[in-house]
């Protein structure tokens, strides 16, 4: 049996941090996505904030494009990153490990 983990976002660039590993440059950004539907009290759009991990490979555009507002197309994986904080409680997020990005419209 196949087993797929894969997921597509389209969506709007909230806040942006770019750190240099090494020889090579990660991203970790959150992006926006909008779901919109109606209810009895009228029109509703739901918002969605991804954690959204990115290094700098082929399939990427050039990281100094992407600043809060960008439009982005991203294909990746969904990964759940477990840790303790301060207070000695375990969490967990959930991130998504991009593999590919498209900027739509780089105006914000």
């Amino acid at each position: 049996m196949e087993q797929i983990n894969r997921i597509e976002l389209q969506g709007n660039v909230g806040t942006v941090r770019l750190n240099d590993v090494g020889d090579n440059q990660v991203l970790h950004f959150s992006l926006a996505t909008n779901y919109a539907y109606k209810s009895k009290e009228g029109d509703v759009i739901e918002t969605t904030w991804h954690n959204v991990v990115a290094w700098k490979n082929r399939n990427m555009p050039d990281f100094s494009l992407i600043r809060k507002g960008t439009a982005l197309n991203i294909t990746g994986r969904l990964r759940v990153v477990k840790y303790t904080a301060a207070d000695g409680t375990e969490k967990q997020i959930h991130e998504i490990m991009a593999n590919r990005m498209t900027i739509i419209n780089d105006s914000i």
